[in-house]
């Protein structure tokens, strides 16, 4: 969905919505964590909502531009934690992945968390469902919300010439660089981060 061109000004956007519910029991194909649970679960690509934002400014027409995006996560299922007993059994690298805490105490690869008796706990890149509320279909664990914001600039015509173009642009990705991540021990794709605060310089020729 995207605007007309108004005095220089362009905004578009889409969003996605995605129910990945996986009914059991399964016959045959990979099964990494045998026994499957016969109810039903959502696997790790299923998110109830994302959207990403692009809005642009160039004037003139032929004139310099900036282009801002804005892209929110409301988070993947991450299914390896669904309660304080699966976050205590990770190793310590998992516990600093996902920023586990109890208390005042933070997870580090130094220093893992080991027992947790205060009614405090979390993580603060995944959430992890209060006691008794945890289901696998309806309630799961999953990856925290999160907001990533990009800032371009450029010319699609340096030099101003007739014939050969020469473009230009700068682009600065997660401009607050958050640190996030875009899941937790999936099945086949492990885990994996949000980039952090990257500056890429492109330049072009057009003809």
């Amino acid at each position: 969905m995207g605007s007309t061109n108004w005095r220089g000004f362009q905004i578009s956007t889409t969003m996605g919505h995605t129910r990945a519910r996986y009914f059991g029991p399964s016959n045959g194909g990979l099964i990494f964590n045998s026994p499957l649970d016969t109810g039903v679960f959502r696997i790790d690509h299923d998110q109830a909502f994302q959207q990403t934002t692009y809005m642009r400014y160039q004037r003139p027409h032929n004139g310099p531009w900036v282009g801002f995006t804005w892209r929110f996560d409301s988070g993947l299922v991450a299914g390896s934690v669904p309660d304080l007993a699966s976050a205590l059994a990770l190793t310590a690298d998992q516990q600093a992945a996902i920023g586990f805490y109890c208390g005042g105490q933070q997870a580090t690869l130094s220093s893992p968390i080991a027992s947790c008796s205060s009614s405090n706990y979390g993580a603060t890149r995944l959430v992890i469902p209060a006691p008794g509320i945890f289901d696998p279909d309806h309630n799961p664990p999953r990856i925290a919300p999160r907001n990533i914001f990009d800032l371009g600039a450029g010319t699609d015509n340096l030099f101003h010439a007739e014939r050969w173009r020469t473009t230009l642009k700068v682009t600065v990705m997660n401009l607050a660089n958050t640190v996030a991540l875009y899941n937790f021990l999936s099945t086949f794709s492990g885990t994996h981060f949000v980039a952090p605060r990257t500056v890429q310089v492109a330049l072009g020729i057009a003809f």
